[in-house]
């Protein structure tokens, strides 16, 4: 038991230490075969085309290739229809010269080479078949209705088996529903059958896969009766008596009618699809349901089709096996069926097929073929193809059921082993080589291979590596310092090193480095780590209006080494080919958007290394269509239910609907709205008025806006009746004093219920008891009644009435008759003074009697007489306030200190005012005067000035003084002490003393009242700097000249704002002005207009006020230095002689070429030329292309020699030797204005060349080339 356990534990560390050795080795190195691809197992072909039998094999060297055929020696040059392409073991069998049927056989593939031998699964060959419907007579099938009913398709067998659908004569599929559906055998079952399910062509279709053809079954007819029916139509075949003889069918619990019985069991292989089925009949149909009696049905792999009929569970484990319950249910009944599931296995791999062992001399190693199954699989071994037992004995081999040990394998022991695992349900077989080398390692991984990752991903640097024994791998970064140990690396086995979450500072180069006991070899890679893809503004959802424009926008952020392209989709699909759709790099722009453009749309940004993507929805949205098929409902006298159908939203739901109608009898072509109802209701209930013809159209609305309306509906038209109201607005007022006008508000046609409208007027004395005095009125909404007393309370009531009655009994309304002017004044006024500008006024007030009207308020006339001082003329200018409501008293503002006042009172009404009360007088007492009129400042002096002012013009009382207050102020207008002196009332000029010299004083003047100081006035003045001549406030005014021009400054301390600076030419004569420029501001200025070598006279000027004198400098001498010309002699300049140059060098050859032409020999026959143009044959133009005939060929007419014709009419030099100076002694030529020949050359009359002067084109000529010459010199 110990040595059973120690030689387990071996075995693990064996699997272990070669867990990794499934190496692709090299194909330069010596190896066994080993299949690459091989047909399947069950392989089923077409007939129709060549058969191909697939076996690809590796090694080294190449193997060769042979081939059994049920279980036999395969001789394949003996059979011409069977061939093998080159270089591999792949069959192909030309069908054209032999039949299918005949390679319908088991075929295996061997490929061996001197190091082994590998074979393939045993590959079944069999061709698809899909036979014909035996052809039989379907009879009619006649059933009662509500019964259930199974149509049989029983399909031919088919390989593969066929599927099954029903359809009619217009090959379009039968409806199925939960009453009628197919089964999974392809019958056609009704759990009850109905009337409607009458019909003949029930036609079941078989398509087979391979061969892509259908086959048909004869049409099944099925005819659903009712009893009667059926008794009828079958009397006359059974002697007149009943064929069916029971009740009908009734209503009933469930049945199944497949499976049969309370149970039954299905067996399914792992891996594969279980389907199981229960069709149940019953009326009403019945409703399926699963359950699994131990435990729960597995969610993701389970489904139901057929209306729940079908289960189906994919990938079956062992799990799935147990018992599986459907149950039918109606409302009178259930009943249930228990399903036993059995799961059976073929084999199958726990930990894969035995993979390749490549070993060095002297190693140990494994091959495991670990398989299970149910029932549980056997397992045999073979070596090259020979069963193992048979094989040659190897003493560094020992076999143990599923695993065979290899230990100090030697060279020459290299093997390719066959594992065999099967059961009764199928069976495995693998090929694994047992490879015996001595190798050096070597990197198979390309060299310098450049990994890029994104940032913060993982990052994987491959280390492919081969050598036997098996290498070791290292791995070192840049200076190779260290190895690659511990976070964040990870060592895989196949040497790939694993940067979990690769970083900016990981980027580098990494070397490799394998080694075994036979050598070492190295290999570099880079990697790259990139910065990710990312949108940082994602598309947003947009709803828009269709035929506008819409933007998405993809703002993305990438790293610059990497190329992004941008990809838009549209519902996960392309975007289709508009040119209305505009791709930009971080946009998508949809112009004039339409319906079809509504969807999903996904940005996506894509890189070599990774991809961001966004998605926004639009939604396009429109004004909603108008509703339709308005109906009116449920008419009552004064009532109507519209109904109506909703159109199309467009997107954007509907959030009302509103109700228009057109009254055609009163507003004929206009429309009013009735009312609103939600946008969830199709439905109103209208009010209506009588006596109205109305037609009804509804609009809907939504976020967009109204929809178009909708079709008018049938009018409508409400019954006459009484008005249902008066009129409003119901008032009495007098516009004369002795009547009394009545008004009101006249009802609208919609209002009048009815015809012939007209209104009952209706007043008496309110305080009288009298009885109503009564009126009616018709198309009017006043009545005036006459002979009123004045101003009379009334009580006044209009009803209205038409044909059909009269409205309700009006409600009282009050009124007055006419007013008229008060006939009293207020009593007992009197005035009581507040201040010097406010006094109150008081009276008793007018009884209402004497007001005889509505009292409006009272009225103060006032006005001022006059000053109580006697230099004040007087004022009797009234002034008006008035006091609403019934006041007895009210404030006179802003009254006039130290005046004379008249006032009066009157009461005022509707009509006017009443008359005055008595006047009445009041003085206002003293008050503070206001500013003097003026202040002057006269006889300015060294240190003394003297001031002047006039009295205030509103003295308002008795001048008691003035005060005089003055301060100095520096030149940064800062002010200095306050000096204060009283001045008697009757002074009007002082004189101030030991004032400073050339000092700006500030003086404030105001006057006094025995109420106190007024308002002052004030003014300024400098003192002078001696009795000569006034103080300058200008001082160190100096002068600089430079390039630019002459800088003049200066300091200054006066008050004036305005300043500017003066200059004149010295000694200039007196007409001569000084020029001035404006330097506000700026104690410095640049004269730029002054001329060099002059002498100037500078001053600075300060203007005041008008009224005030001008303040000058000193004048200032300022000699500007004369200016070296800069003007340069053009005679001297190198443009102008190379200009001068050049006119000399085309004068030249102007000369030369007229000299030439001079020269040339001949001279134009001017006379034949004359005669040529007088002779009778000679051609004039041509009408229809305006060009001259051809010349005749007489002698004496032929053409000028050396001379051409043009086309135009005119004689155009060409290339003739002439000389056009003789043409210049002709005694009718003439030059013209420019040197141009003219005169019978052109052979023309003089009124031919006024008409077509202007189409004909000048001959140039050299004499207008000397003209111009000569006038340019």
């Amino acid at each position: 038991m110990m040595e059973r356990r120690r030689m387990d534990a071996a075995l693990l560390v064996l699997f272990l230490v070669h867990l990794a050795t499934a190496l692709e080795v090299p194909l330069d190195l010596p190896q066994p075969p080993t299949i690459t691809h091989q047909s399947p197992k069950d392989y089923i072909i077409d007939p129709r085309e060549n058969i191909i039998i697939h076996c690809e094999a590796k090694g080294k060297p190449h193997p060769s290739f042979s081939w059994t055929r049920n279980g036999t020696h395969f001789d394949i040059d003996q059979d011409p229809n069977v061939t093998m392409k080159p270089h591999s073991g792949t069959l192909v069998v030309d069908i054209s010269r032999a039949k299918a049927e005949q390679y319908e056989c088991v075929y295996q593939c061997t490929a061996r080479n001197k190091h082994g031998t590998a074979v393939s699964n045993n590959i079944v060959v069999r061709q698809s078949r899909s036979p014909l419907w035996s052809k039989e007579k379907i009879k009619p099938i006649v059933v009662q209705e509500g019964v259930s009913l199974v149509l049989p398709c029983r399909p031919p067998a088919g390989l593969p088996p066929p599927i099954i659908f029903w359809m009619d004569n217009n090959f379009q599929r039968l409806p199925q529903s939960r009453r009628v559906s197919q089964s999974l055998n392809g019958d056609l079952y009704f759990s009850n059958v109905l009337r409607e399910d009458s019909r003949n062509d029930y036609i079941c279709y078989a398509r087979f896969p391979y061969t892509q053809t259908i086959q048909q079954k004869q049409p099944i007819t099925v005819k659903v009766l009712n009893l009667d029916a059926i008794n009828d139509t079958m009397a006359a075949f059974y002697n007149d008596t009943d064929l069916f003889s029971e009740d009908p069918a009734d209503e009933r619990k469930p049945t199944f009618l497949i499976p049969s019985g309370p149970s039954s069991s299905k067996m399914v292989l792992r891996g594969q699809v279980l389907e199981m089925e229960c069709i149940a009949e019953g009326l009403p149909t019945p409703e399926i349901s699963w359950t699994k009696n131990s435990g729960d049905l597995p969610a993701d792999r389970t489904s139901y089709l057929h209306y729940q009929k079908t289960l189906r569970i994919v990938n079956v484990s062992e799990s799935d096996a147990g018992d599986y319950r459907c149950t039918a249910r109606n409302e009178f009944g259930s009943v249930y069926h228990t399903i036993h599931v059995m799961v059976k296995a073929a084999p199958y791999w726990i930990s894969g097929a035995p993979r390749n062992l490549v070993l060095a001399p002297g190693e140990d190693g494994v091959l495991t073929c670990r398989a299970s199954g149910t029932p549980k699989p056997s397992v045999t071994w073979a070596m090259n193809g020979i069963p193992i037992e048979n094989s040659p004995k190897d003493l560094s081999r020992k076999v143990e059921d599923d695993t065979i040990i290899f230990s100090v394998v030697q060279t020459g022991s290299s093997a390719v082993y066959q594992c065999n695992v099967s059961n009764d349900y199928g069976y495995l077989l693998s090929n694994a080589f047992v490879n015996v080398l001595s190798e050096p390692p070597r990197v198979l991984t390309q060299a310098n291979k450049v990994y890029q990752v994104i940032k913060n991903h993982r990052a994987l640097l491959d280390c492919a590596s081969f050598g036997s024994p098996i290498p070791k791998i290292t791995w070192f970064k840049d200076s190779r310092s260290s190895t690659l140990d511990g976070d964040p690396y990870i060592h895989h086995d196949n040497g790939t090193l694993e940067i979990h979450v690769a970083q900016a500072h990981n980027s580098g180069k990494y070397t490799c480095v394998a080694g075994n006991t036979l050598g070492i070899y190295e290999n570099h890679v880079y990697l790259e780590v990139k910065d990710p893809t990312r949108i940082l503004k994602q598309p947003d959802y947009k709803q828009v209006q269709r035929g506008r424009s819409v933007v998405f926008e993809c703002k993305v952020t990438y790293d610059p080494s990497l190329q992004p392209t941008v990809t838009w989709l549209k519902d996960d699909g392309e975007l289709p080919d508009d040119e209305r759709l505009i791709v930009g790099f971080d946009s998508l722009t949809i112009n004039d958007v339409t319906e079809n453009d509504a969807g999903v749309y996904t940005c996506i940004m894509n890189t070599t290394l990774d991809n961001d993507s966004a998605r926004a929805e639009l939604t396009v949205v429109e004004r909603p269509d108008p509703p339709t098929d308005l109906e009116l409902t449920d008419k009552k006298k004064r009532s109507v239910q519209l109904t109506w159908t909703p159109g199309d939203e467009h997107n954007s739901p509907i959030q009302k609907f509103l109700i228009q109608y057109e009254d055609s009898l009163h507003h004929r072509g206009h429309w009013h709205n009735l009312t609103e109802v939600p946008g969830t209701k199709t439905t109103a209930h209208l009010k209506l008025s009588p006596y109205v013809p109305y037609i009804f159209r509804v609009l809907a609305l939504n976020s967009v806006g109204f929809s178009h309306p909708s079709f008018p509906s049938r009018m409508f038209k409400t019954e006459p009746a009484a008005p249902d109201e008066n009129p409003t607005g119901v008032h009495g007022f007098g516009t004369e004093h002795d009547n009394l006008v009545i008004s009101w508000k006249p009802l609208t046609g919609l209002q009048s219920n009815g015809p012939g409208l007209h209104y009952k007027v209706m007043w008496r004395q309110k305080l009288m008891e009298s009885d109503w005095t009564k009126v009616t009125v018709a198309n009017n909404s006043k009545f005036v009644v006459s002979g009123t007393p004045t101003f009379v309370p009334y009580e006044l009531k209009v009803q209205a009435v038409n044909d059909y009655g009269a409205g309700p009994e009006p409600a009282i309304a009050h009124g007055y008759s006419g007013e008229d002017l008060p006939v009293a004044a207020p009593e007992n006024v009197q005035a009581v003074l507040l201040n010097s500008t406010l006094s109150e006024v008081h009276w008793d007030p007018v009884p209402s009697k004497s007001i005889r009207g509505h009292l409006k308020g009272y009225k103060v006339y006032y006005w001022r007489e006059r000053s109580l001082h006697k230099h004040n003329p007087h004022h009797v200018e009234k002034q008006i306030l008035t006091f609403s409501g019934n006041r007895t008293h009210g404030m006179l503002p802003g009254l006039h200190p130290f005046s004379l006042y008249s006032f009066n009172v009157r009461v005022y009404n509707g009509k006017g005012d009443g008359p005055p009360s008595p006047d009445q007088q009041f003085e206002t007492p003293e008050g503070v005067p206001g500013a003097p009129t003026s202040l002057v400042v006269t006889n300015t002096n060294l240190d003394t000035l003297t001031l002047e002012w006039n009295p205030p013009h509103d003295r308002n009382g008795h001048i008691t003084g003035y005060t005089l207050k003055y301060q100095p102020v520096n030149n940064s207008n800062e002010l200095g002490p306050v000096e204060e002196l009283a001045l008697p009332a009757n002074a009007t000029s002082f004189t101030l003393l030991n004032l400073k010299y050339s000092t700006r004083y500030k003086f404030y003047l105001n006057a006094k009242t025995v109420r106190g100081a007024g308002l002052a006035i004030s003014q300024e003045a400098v003192t002078i700097m001696d009795e000569a001549r006034p103080v300058s406030p200008f001082g160190n005014v100096s002068s600089s000249s430079g390039e630019d021009g002459t800088l003049i400054s200066w300091e200054y301390w006066g008050p004036e704002k305005n300043i500017y600076v003066e200059y004149i030419v010295k000694n200039s004569e007196g007409e001569e002005e000084w020029q001035k420029e404006l330097v506000n501001g700026s104690q410095n200025v640049m004269l730029k207009g002054l001329k060099g070598g002059l002498s100037y006279r500078v001053r600075l000027v300060a203007k005041g006020h008008h009224d005030q004198p001008l303040h000058r400098s000193e004048e200032l001498l300022v000699l500007v230095p004369a200016v070296t010309s800069r003007q340069v002699d053009i005679a001297t300049q190198g443009w102008f002689i190379g200009l001068m140059c050049a006119i000399a060098l085309l004068i030249l050859i102007l000369l030369i070429i007229c000299f030439i032409q001079r020269n040339k020999g001949g001279k134009y026959p001017v006379k034949e030329k004359e005669d040529a143009h007088t002779d009778p044959e000679f051609q004039p133009m041509k009408d229809d292309d305006c060009t001259f005939g051809e010349y005749s060929d007489n002698e004496d007419h032929k053409p000028l020699k050396g001379s051409r014709t043009p086309s135009n009419g005119t004689v155009k030099r060409d290339d003739s030797d002439d000389s056009l100076v003789d043409y210049g002694e002709g005694g009718d030529g003439q030059f013209n204005e420019d040197g141009s020949f003219i005169g019978q050359y052109s052979g023309k009359s003089a009124s031919r060349e006024t008409a077509e002067g202007h189409e004909s084109s000048e001959a140039p000529s050299p004499i207008n080339a000397m003209n111009s010459l000569n006038s340019f010199v």
